[in-house]
């Protein structure tokens, strides 16, 4: 392998090495959702213990990730992505077979600190194998975690129903193996680090902005709300203002799904060309009316508006984490356990009053709040700086993968 001083293609072997461990890594806090209707029939844990799972799996996998960050920051620790990997392994495979509720919730907790390891180290390596393509990697980085939250439920059912609960010993393997492939990629992996390019790569470093990043952390929570209301409230919303099947409900929540994937890899290289405020200034202002005109539409125009708007909210996860992580160059580790981690997490708990309000208020109420914090959103964002043109395709380097 070579490269020049600043590498500026997008490094397809440690991109793939990467999404496929954000794959496995994210498939473990996946499948904690799916295993809750067995814990409950076979534990007869209480709907409250059993929402205490996921607040513990959430908690730990995504508001910690700042933490991570800062301990990434101050000294490489690339080693925190295979252990991460093989940490959330290890804890949703033990999650069958623990005797009592405490230990349990333990190996649940385990599981998501391993999420939340692997996730800031993940994406600071993402960023540098992306070359300039940042935006374009980054999206790349965050499909293979969405592929994984929905490959957890598929890989947990079928263990469950053929082996009982003790089958979620099976799920420590296929993380075990991908941790493997990732500690053997190390080294090469550090290679892409600026410490290890050339003096004028680190010369380019820009201060950091802690203003601008407040804001953008901002604007990434009210997307959050938004994201989280309508993940919570779609199928819902089917079933009892449109009167479907909850069969229909859980399809449009699908098409949703992925029409954010397909949008994350649209929007990371529309990014990569337009700019990455642009892209999330127009996400936010086309989510007001999508959702706006789903909340009013029938069975059929609700498909369609629900899908365009998963597209446009989804498709700017991976660019916020880019925005971050240009508006703290200094620390990286914190803007992308922020961006990842903290704003989400927040904007989930948000989502969660949402729920409150919808039980006491009607589901119309909550469902109409969301604009509200998509409208925050686009506000926040217009008060971030203008990101300077970048010349992409001048200077590259030259990567063999």
């Amino acid at each position: 392998m070579t490269q020049a001083a600043g590498v500026d293609r997008l490094d397809r072997r440690g991109m793939t090495v990467l999404s496929l461990g954000h794959l496995m890594a994210d498939s473990c806090q996946g499948a904690v959702p799916a295993l809750l209707p067995f814990l409950v029939s076979s534990r007869g844990y209480s709907l409250a213990q059993a929402s205490a799972l996921v607040l513990a799996a959430t908690v730990s996998s995504s508001v910690i990730q700042p933490i991570f960050g800062h301990l990434s920051d101050r000294r490489a620790r690339s080693w925190l992505m295979p252990l991460g990997i093989v940490a959330a392994g290890v804890g949703i495979a033990l999650t069958g077979v623990m005797p009592s509720y405490p230990l349990t919730f333990a190996v649940v907790v385990l599981s998501g600190l391993g999420v939340a390891a692997f996730h800031p180290e993940g994406s600071r390596s993402a960023s540098y194998v992306s070359g300039a393509r940042r935006a374009t990697g980054m999206s790349l980085f965050s499909v293979g975690g969405n592929i994984g939250f929905a490959v957890g439920p598929a890989l947990v059912t079928p263990l469950v129903l053929v082996f009982g609960l003790t089958g979620t010993l099976a799920l420590a393997v296929l993380p075990a193996a991908m941790g493997l492939v990732v500690w053997r990629e190390l080294a090469r992996l550090g290679s892409f680090r600026p410490e290890a390019l050339s003096a004028r790569a680190r010369e380019d470093a820009e201060p950091d902005q802690w203003g601008p990043f407040a804001r953008l952390a901002g604007a990434v929570a009210c997307r959050s709300v938004l994201y989280f209301g309508l993940l919570t409230f779609v199928p819902l919303w089917f079933v009892r203002e449109l009167h479907t099947s909850k069969t229909i409900g859980n399809a449009a929540l699908t098409v949703m799904l992925i029409s954010g994937a397909l949008g994350t890899l649209v929007g990371g290289r529309l990014a990569d060309r337009v700019g990455r405020r642009v892209v999330l200034l127009g996400s936010m202002a086309l989510a007001v009316p999508l959702v706006a005109g789903f909340l009013a539409a029938g069975v059929v125009p609700a498909f369609v508006l629900v899908g365009l708007a998963g597209g446009v909210i989804i498709a700017t996860f991976s660019v916020t984490v880019v925005m971050g992580q240009e508006l703290l160059p200094g620390r990286i580790g914190v803007a992308s356990g922020v961006t990842l981690g903290l704003s989400i997490g927040v904007g989930g708990v948000g989502a969660s009053v949402l729920g409150v309000i919808a039980d006491h208020a009607g589901l119309s109420l909550a469902l109409h709040l969301v604009l509200v914090f998509a409208a925050l959103a686009a506000l926040l964002t217009l008060s971030l700086p203008v990101e300077p043109r970048r010349r992409v395709g001048r200077d590259a380097a030259t990567v063999v993968t």
